[in-house]
Order: C-alpha cells, then structure tokens, then sequence
C-alpha cells in the first residue's frame, strides 16, 4: 500500500460532510475540482474575454445554462472509470470497434496538442507583461519544461497536491472583477436571458464557448484520475466487482464535481463581467488572446487588475497543460494496452511518459511556429474543442448506458437525460455553424 494511504485516508469511506472525526471538504475534492479549475485555460480566458469585450453580458447565460449539462458529462465520465476501472478509451478498446477507437483516440490528440500549445503560448505572452522585454521563444520553453518536469519528476500525491495548489490562482479573476465597475443589472439580464441573434459571428462565439467549457480532453481526464485514485487507494474496487462501494463512490463523485464545475463556470463568469465592464464600455473589441485583455486592462483598470489577470493567465496553463498532455496520454496509452498513470514510476510507463513529454514538445513547436498566429492557435483550438465534443459526447452516453459495460450502474434518470441534453446542445451548436459557413 503506497505510503500515506491508510484507509481511513480515504474520503470515500467515511462522510464528505465536516465534523469532529470527518475530513474536510478539501479532501473529498480531486478529480472534479482540478478538471473544473482545468477548464478555464488560457484558451478558455481568451474566449469569455473575447466574449465579453465584443458581445458585452449577452453570452453570461451560456455559462448559467451549460453548469447542469457539464456536472452531468463529467459526473458520466467519473462513473465510467470508478465503475469499469478503465478510462473512456479503454473501455472503448474493450467494447467498441477498433476503428472507433483510433478515430476518438485521434481527434483528441489533434485537439488537445493545438490547444496545449496555445495555452503555452498565451503564459509567455503573459509574462511579457509581468517582465517587459522577456522573449517569448522563452516564455514557451520555460513554461513547457516545467510542464514537463512536474508530470515526470514529483510523486502522483504531491503532483495532485501541487495542482490543487494551482486551483487557486484562478481567485485571481475575482479580484480582477471586484475592481471593475461592473453593470450588476445587466449581467443578471445576460444570464438570466438567452440572447442569440442568428448571425454567423455569434454562433461561432457560443460553438467556441461550449467547447471552452465542454471539452473533450476533460472527459477523458476525469475518467483517467478516478482508475488513478484506485491504485493510490487500494482499498477502492471498481464497482462491477464491489458495488457495495457505489453509494459512498457516487456521494464523492457528485460533490466532487458539483464544486468543480460551479467553480470554473463562476471564474468564467467574472472574467466575461471584467471584460464587459471594461474593455467593451470603452470600444475595444478586437481581443486576440488572454495577454490581450490583461494588457487593455491596464489603462482601464489600473495595473493591479492587469497584473492580476496576467499572473491568472500563468497559474491556470501551469495547471492546464499538464491536464491536456496527461489525458492525451491516458487515452493514448489505454488504446494500445501500455501501462498508463501518473501513480507509476517513469520505468513501469516508459510509453505513457513519452507522449506526455512528445505531446508537450509538439505543442511548442506548434506556437513556435512563426507562420501560427497566437489568436489563430487559441480561438482555432475553441472551435476544434466544440467540434469534435460532440460525437465524442455521442459515444460517452452510449457507453455509460450500457448494461454490458457498466453493469446495474448503467447511467439513467435525470443524469443520462441531462447527458444527452448536452451531447444535443453541442451537435446543434456545431451544425448551426458548419450551416452558416456551407451558406
């Protein structure tokens, strides 16, 4: 039993609720907070700045409307890989054709290398402000090796711990919104009221803010981390084989992501508001990245606010980076049947290491590339999320309601209505705008 894993470590054996002998809620927290904070990459920051700064609050309601669609595809994903003791790839492998498989496996890749390398991109341009004069070329090579290193080098618990850390940074965006005069009434008239006017710009907007929020990469990692947390707690069985586990497995899992995702769709929300007080009251609109808005911000706002967004921009990809090559890694790996996990050391998971590292170097090669323009990496990788979440969504659902697969836990009632609520959403959103493209 690895050191530090007692049973009565284990949050998912006694009740999540605060008391005298009972952990805190920081302990039932894992898999869901860091796939919830996770999601607000730097890709993502450029997309609900852009947002805000073109549309004002018209798209707040968006982040409202999709918080139940995102708790129920990441609470689906979590209960495949607790209930299976596989990631949504190897189930795949074991349960789908293999061309299925290599299409899934493939296009997550492509998504999750593009987007890595815009986020790399986006914390070198970054720390250009914090550190006038600082090249960029190094910015991205610093960043992308200390990715590296913290996947590769630290002990799986003091890695989750060190991600849980980084959670934080994203308290940032608060602060940030707390020093803009914010319009109050009309971002509660944004998120109360859809707006959507039909035109092709908007809809590229909502296909590009679903896939920021929804995105594919999280599927798999939060599928991924819950067989992890299997072998760091010994004493927890996939459900097929202990079902007696499922109700305190379930009762974690729900509250897990309950907070995660309510916490990345709040630091959405304040970053659209900052964004809409600021930089679309005063006309500028033409927001090409994250260090764009933490730069327009400055004269706005004062330099705390853009220094702040700007340090935001750095904590979040350091959490995010790792999140896109591990679950590239995961699904990788899983795929071909090698051992996977950051809880194995490097010799146990040569394969599984290299893609993380190969993944990591791709990506920077990709926004190194003089020819790539960062706004094109980073709204380019938005879109390709929102594209492709879709039939990837499609296969999730088919697999978490399969009795062969998931046993008496096959997912039902409100879960899998909201599910497959999503999994429409995205396919409606996504055809709307290949629509007005083809027109």
């Amino acid at each position: 039993m690895p050191a530090g894993t007692r049973p009565d470590d284990d949050p998912e054996f006694v009740s999540p609720v605060v008391g005298p002998s009972r952990p805190r809620l920081l302990r039932v927290l894992g898999p869901g907070l860091i796939t919830g904070a996770s999601d607000d990459d730097p890709s993502g920051i450029a997309t609900y700045a852009q947002a805000g700064a073109m549309f004002s609050y018209r798209f707040a309601w968006v982040l409202l409307y999709t918080y139940p669609l995102m708790v129920a595809v990441q609470m689906i994903s979590a209960r495949i890989g607790r209930t299976t003791g596989h990631g949504i790839a190897g189930v795949l492998r074991l349960h789908a054709p293999n061309w299925l498989l290599q299409i899934v496996v493939v296009l997550l890749l492509i998504a999750n290398t593009a987007n890595l390398g815009a986020d790399l991109g986006a914390m070198a341009d970054a720390s250009t402000l914090l550190v006038p004069g600082l090249p960029r070329w190094i910015g991205v090579l610093f960043y992308g090796t200390a990715c590296i290193f913290m996947q590769t080098f630290l002990a799986y618990t003091r890695y989750v711990a060190v991600l849980k850390w980084l959670c934080l940074t994203l308290f940032a965006y608060f602060a940030a919104m707390a020093v803009t005069e914010t319009d109050w009434a009309g971002l509660a008239t944004g998120l109360a009221f859809p707006h959507l006017d039909g035109s092709l710009g908007q809809i590229a907007m909502l296909v590009a803010i679903i896939g920021t929020t929804i995105s594919p990469y999280l599927f798999f990692w939060q599928s991924a981390e819950e067989v992890e947390d299997m072998r760091v707690h010994p004493q927890r069985i996939d459900l097929l084989d202990a079902p007696q586990q499922a109700p305190r497995a379930f009762e974690r899992i729900e509250i897990d992501t309950l907070v995660g995702m309510a916490f990345s769709n709040l630091v959405a929300i304040a970053i659209l508001g900052t964004a809409a007080a600021t930089l679309n009251v005063h006309g500028i609109t033409d927001i090409r990245t994250a260090a764009d808005a933490a730069q327009a911000l400055r004269p706005l706002a004062g330099a705390f606010a853009s220094i702040i967004f700007a340090a935001g921009i750095i904590g979040v990809g350091l959490l995010s980076v790792p999140v896109l090559a591990g679950s590239a890694a995961y699904a990788v790996g899983e795929a071909r049947r090698w051992p996977v996990g950051y809880s194995r050391r490097v010799q146990e998971a040569r394969a599984f290491y290299a893609t993380v590292v190969l993944a990591t170097i791709i990506g920077m090669g990709i926004i190194l590339t003089p020819e790539i323009e960062p706004v094109q990496a980073l709204y380019a990788s938005a879109i390709l999320n929102g594209v492709i979440s879709a039939p990837i969504m499609v296969v999730t659902m088919i697999i978490a309601g399969n009795k062969n697969v998931m046993g008496r836990f096959a997912v039902r009632g409100a879960l899998k209505v909201f599910g497959w609520l999503a999994t429409a959403v995205a396919s409606a959103a996504v055809l709307a705008m290949l629509g007005g493209l083809l027109l």
